[in-house]
């Protein structure tokens, strides 16, 4: 038997106006933390000119946040359940703001990548304790709505994130991106202070470095391999490495877990329906909804011509019924339970993908990509919610901070598999479909256009039939586009008949807990 921690006290918290302050401050640092994942997208060309940086420095900028705050998160969340979770989550905010602010202030490209080191550090420390303060804070009858109004923000506030980006790039210039986040935490601090009680574990055992050590080995040689893959080739060496360090992370983590008096995650708990089903739907909708991105965004500016900031907002109707069908996840799984729940989004997610892969077209524009981002919006936002409560509901209120880092986790290997996956799909697609469409075009115009569909429209006017060359590669790019999608509704396919057999089994509904005690 492990020997499991004890909290200090029990911190329900029983006032509703209280219990609303606390919801809106971790809230507003999760923000914070998922608006600043794709923030800086918006300005990669302002930031190269900026610092005389290369594509590669610039995706160091980018790319090193959101690896940092994957690596971290099941260690820190541990932390969290230990040290406390107010005091981390204000230390988190701490660390991240001013390492936001030295990021807007950066005068070379090394303190640029230093301040999104530290903001990873601090993102980490803050994301998993968003939720550990939910689920440790409200009775369990009002526990899922909270856990919806998390996870909306947790969905739409990445878009929202991007449109506030790249309105402030349009209208100021790159550094004041990393206004928002500073302002942010400053309000989710003074809130935290005045609202959110601390809470804990009393520890029995040592804490598991060994485990957080190789959690961070697994996570970021995983992510290292999905980032890489479709760069440097699947079987290129620094794939491959990553790969098989990943794997033996992974072997080694789950074999010390297993003897560990006091794990850091239990992986025994993965036998459990909850736990595995809602951290497999967490994974597969993420890396859906990362890879639609993917494809939406080029789709917008190089097949309709639209601005960043255009297709930013273009984004919004998705976001927003994401975030409605997240507030109302809950009370459909009061209804029909949480497994029924979780399929119907999954279904829908996966129905939104096949329109997207039917209707879509290059003389359809916007309007025949509209329905099924609907479709996707609802059904993620249907099936995210009864998942993240599927796993937090899996750990005793104790452990949340391990059980909020887990469901991090799983949003963050999602999101580097389906970038990986679908934008290999695109990638491949299209450079089929071109290839048959180059006859006659110049050498040089040909390699551009086969480099991607940017290439194409860059340089198209130094051909002779410039306008039947951007056709072509406007035609490919939707060719690639169809591959893509149905890539996207085989993967939800898969998920949904997981879910139909292995989701998590009706529970009687909980008892509801006394309120003004």
């Amino acid at each position: 038997m492990n020997s499991m921690p004890t909290a200090t006290a029990d911190p329900v918290i029983h006032d509703p106006r209280r219990r609303r302050s606390v919801l809106i401050g971790v809230c507003i640092a999760l923000m914070a933390v998922i608006a600043s994942v794709s923030g800086l997208n918006v300005a990669q060309p302002q930031i190269a000119v900026a610092f005389d940086a290369s594509q590669g420095d610039v995706l160091w900028m980018i790319n090193l946040y959101t690896v940092t705050l994957a690596a971290l998160l099941l260690p820190l969340g541990a932390v969290g359940d230990r040290w406390g979770r107010r005091p981390v989550l204000l230390a988190g905010l701490a660390v991240f703001g001013v390492a936001s602010a030295a990021a807007g202030l950066a005068p070379t490209t090394e303190v640029m990548i230093a301040a999104r080191f530290l903001s990873g550090v601090g993102a980490a420390m803050i994301m998993p304790v968003t939720l550990s303060v939910i689920t440790a804070t409200f009775p369990d009858t009002e526990r899922a709505k909270a856990i919806g109004v998390w996870t909306a923000v947790a969905g739409g506030g990445g878009i929202l994130g991007m449109y506030l980006s790249a309105l402030l790039v349009d209208v100021a210039s790159w550094r004041w991106l990393f206004v928002l986040p500073v302002g942010l935490v400053i309000a989710a601090a003074a809130v935290a202070l005045q609202a959110v009680p601390n809470s804990r574990e009393t520890a029995t055992h040592r804490f598991d470095l060994i485990g957080s050590l190789a959690s961070v080995v697994a996570v970021v040689a995983f992510i290292l391999a999905l980032h890489e893959g479709p760069e440097q080739g699947w079987t290129a060496s620094v794939t491959l490495v990553s790969l098989l360090v990943g794997a033996l992370g992974t072997i080694g983590f789950a074999a010390w877990e297993l003897r560990h008096p006091a794990p850091l995650l239990d992986v025994r708990l993965f036998g459990e329906r909850g736990l595995a089903s809602g951290s497999v739907v967490l994974l597969a909708v993420f890396g859906v909804q990362a890879g639609i991105f993917v494809v939406l965004f080029p789709y917008f500016q190089t097949v309709l011509g639209w601005s960043g900031l255009v297709a930013t907002l273009a984004l919004m109707p998705m976001a927003v019924l994401m975030m409605a069908a997240s507030g109302l996840a809950p009370r459909l799984a009061a209804r029909i339970g949480a497994r029924s729940t979780m399929a119907a989004g999954i279904a829908l997610g996966g129905l939104g993908l096949a329109l997207m892969a039917v209707l879509v077209s290059v003389e359809g524009g916007y309007l025949s990509v509209l329905p099924g981002m609907a479709a996707m919006g609802l059904g993620m936002g249907l099936s995210m919610t009864p998942s993240t409560e599927a796993i937090t509901s899996s750990l005793p209120r104790e452990r949340q901070g391990v059980a909020s880092a887990l469901n991090d986790v799983a949003r963050e290997l999602g999101t580097a598999f389906g970038v990986a996956l679908l934008g290999a799909v695109l990638t491949a697609g299209y450079g089929r479909a071109i290839e048959s469409r180059l006859d006659g075009v110049p050498a040089a115009a040909a390699a551009d256009a086969r480099s991607g569909i940017a290439g194409a429209l860059a340089n198209a006017d130094g051909t002779s039939d410039a306008a039947a060359l951007i056709r072509s590669a406007q035609e490919s790019f939707v060719h690639g586009w169809r591959q893509a999608m149905w890539t996207g509704v085989v993967v939800m396919a898969l998920l949904l008949a997981y879910v139909i057999l292995r989701g998590p089994r009706r529970t009687d509904a909980r008892q509801p807990e006394p309120e003004g005690v």
